[in-house]
């Protein structure tokens, strides 16, 4: 698998491409869902799709000029859950979003301060089932600087940006693994700088990578 140094205008047109143009709908029957369970090496049974607690996540694509990044976020130390972990902006869909495009511009909004005006939709990911109990929906969005962010401390201790051809070259997306629950779990890790990025944000960025890629 090669590396993707994406131009733009390249995202633009791959997206376009080859990213859903809708959100997965719970029961998708043309692309079941991804997620932790696709890693193992034990096969094990899907969470249950429709008892997970739905959720939805932005992946923010800066057009930077010397390259386009990824927006992430490293969750407040304080939290009870997901503590210091590496995340995108988003949570939990409220019954009156009415799509996972509205909750994760709102979720965006709340906890980093970026404005939904900034921040082009252009595409969805197959939704991601987390060990966790979560089903994801990820949705795909270029945003164009300049942009100010007011960081929630309550939720996030910072926000930063990774170059996207990092993301993008599989060279860098480890296969790690640890014991949870009484089983050896496994998982993708891309370690940039301070920063761990692995589990449910690796692997949604290991299925962004697998789209683009074709």
């Amino acid at each position: 698998m090669q590396a993707l140094k994406l131009t733009a205008a390249e995202i633009v047109a791959l997206a376009g491409a080859r990213l859903r143009h809708e959100p997965p709908d719970l029961g998708d029957v043309i692309s079941r869902p991804r997620g932790d369970h696709d890693l193992q090496p034990e096969a094990i049974e899907p969470p249950d799709e429709a008892a997970a607690i739905q959720a939805a996540v932005l992946i923010p694509i800066v057009l930077r000029e010397d390259g386009p990044t990824v927006l992430l976020t490293q969750r407040a130390a304080a939290l009870r859950s997901h503590s210091a972990q590496v995340a995108f902006p988003g949570g939990r869909v409220d019954a009156v979003d009415g799509s996972p495009v509205v909750t994760a511009l709102r979720e965006t909004e709340e906890e980093i301060g970026l404005a939904r005006e900034h921040v082009r939709v252009v595409g969805f990911l197959d939704a991601y089932l987390t060990g966790t109990g979560y089903r994801v929906v990820p949705v795909v969005g270029l945003v164009e600087p300049p942009f100010a962010l007011t960081i929630n401390p309550h939720e996030v201790d910072e926000a930063f940006e990774t170059p996207l051809a990092f993301l993008m070259d599989p060279a860098n997306h480890r296969r790690e693994g640890r014991e949870w629950k009484g089983r050896y779990r496994t998982y993708y890790a891309m370690p940039f700088g301070d920063h761990y990025i692995w589990g449910a944000t690796a692997g949604m960025i290991r299925n962004l990578y697998e789209r683009l890629s074709g």
